[in-house]
């Protein structure tokens, strides 16, 4: 019987505990939606470790749309017409990784990375990853495609200690990122995967290259219409 008891008490705490997780999470996201996220894990993290915090939000519709573009052409080419997931994208970054190229790939959406940064940590292995598909959803669900890049293109790392396309287009280039040439968005675009090691001013090496062919492509996404979810 006590064992009974003790099983019925843990059950209902299970209960309990994922109610208020779902509710919770649930909250959160909605306020997201109009609350611009006052601080992220990452930065708190990078903080303690002494780089500092510098940000800059800036409405998306403020921004220069070759920042969007060059986000939508280095990072998720279908970001306006998946759900949160690339399936696609998923399985051939699986078979580009399984044949042993040697830059591994990922196959994470712009949706996924922005629920990542607002809502968890960088690493943390299956837990983490099941948390991100679960704040994917609901971001899917509860914000317009616009609030999510415009998330993301505020709290994403664009170089140490440095947050935002605002701040980094201010960091890099001196001016905002209202201002933001289609060159300036895409050495941006290129910092983001490695903004520890990568640098938006005079890039050298694969940096470079990677920004020439954003910059490339950011004419394909506004031709085919890749950002139209955005206007």
């Amino acid at each position: 019987m006590a064992q009974q008891t003790l099983a019925r008490r843990a059950l209902r705490w299970t209960i309990r505990a994922l109610l208020v997780f779902l509710i919770g999470s649930i909250l959160w996201v909605g306020l997201y939606r109009f609350v611009p996220p006052p601080v992220t894990a990452t930065m708190l993290a990078n903080a303690i470790d002494g780089r500092g915090i510098t940000k800059d939000w800036m409405p998306l519709d403020e921004m220069s749309p070759n920042m969007a573009r060059a986000a939508i052409a280095a990072e998720d080419g279908n970001f306006c017409t998946h759900h949160g997931f690339d399936f696609k994208a998923i399985q051939k970054a699986m078979e580009s990784n399984f044949q042993g190229d040697r830059r591994i790939r990922g196959g994470s959406t712009i949706s996924q990375q922005t629920a990542k940064n607002a809502f968890l940590w960088q690493n943390g292995g299956y837990l983490r990853k099941g948390l991100e598909a679960w704040f994917t959803v609901l971001i899917e669900l509860l914000w317009p495609k616009q609030r999510i890049m415009e998330v993301y293109l505020n709290i994403a790392e664009t170089g140490i200690g440095t947050y935002g396309a605002n701040a980094g287009a201010m960091r890099y280039f001196r001016h905002d990122a209202a201002r933001l040439t289609r060159a300036e968005a895409a050495r941006i675009a290129a910092v983001l995967p490695l903004p520890k090691k990568r640098e938006a001013i005079s890039p050298s090496g694969f940096t470079r290259r990677y920004g020439d062919r954003i910059a490339r492509r950011i004419g394909q996404v506004q031709r085919y219409g890749q950002d139209s979810c955005l206007k």
